[in-house]
């Protein structure tokens, strides 16, 4: 059975001062503040959004 790799998101940065679609673009990932991670499915609608934020965050594979 092969496990599908997910995404480790870190939030590095605040969003004060960022524009009103990355605010949401983080709380729809599940962050709520620098420092804060989550893991979530490596899928097309993911990636996109964490394109959105690369700014704000690191991101890093892991196994699912």
């Amino acid at each position: 059975m092969s496990h599908k790799p997910k995404l480790r998101v870190v939030q590095q940065k605040s969003t004060i001062g960022e524009r009103y679609q990355f605010e949401r673009t983080i709380s729809g990932l599940g962050l709520r503040g620098p420092n804060t991670q989550v893991v979530v499915d490596n899928t097309p609608s993911f990636r996109g959004m964490i394109k959105k934020v690369i700014h704000l965050v690191s991101v890093e594979e892991i196994d699912g």
